[in-house]
């Protein structure tokens, strides 16, 4: 079966029976890498190499897509700072768990609080 993502595209975890993505059923992540069988995605924790059968497509617009790679992008560089509180996690791991390609008001600000707070402003990408 030829893999059928593309670079770029949004998409969520599908676990199936791959104990290494237990806690990420329906977390999405955006491909990175499109490989013959499978695909490097990056999540809100990390990147992972997975199989297309542990991915479903979100069909997002191209326009939507964007915007969620550019809040991929301020979700990764918080997480790689490397000194993050458990409340900041907490706060990460929810907005890598959200089924839609926006952000609510509240969402926005608490994201913008924690680039604040640990001198991450967006404009610094």
């Amino acid at each position: 079966m030829p893999n059928p993502y593309r670079l770029g595209e949004v998409c969520q975890f599908v676990v199936k029976d791959n104990p290494e993505l237990r806690g990420k059923s329906g977390c999405w992540c955006i491909v990175s890498q499109v490989n013959e069988f499978s695909c490097i995605v990056m999540a809100w924790d990390g990147e992972y190499t997975l199989k297309v059968e542990n991915l479903k497509s979100f069909d997002y617009s191209d326009a939507d897509c964007e915007q969620m790679h550019k809040l991929s992008l301020r979700i990764n560089k918080l997480r790689n700072s490397g000194k993050l509180e458990d409340v900041a996690k907490a706060n990460l791991k929810h907005l890598g768990e959200v089924k839609r390609p926006y952000l609510t008001p509240l969402e926005e600000k608490l994201l913008e609080l924690l680039e604040q707070e640990y001198r991450l402003l967006p404009t610094d990408m």
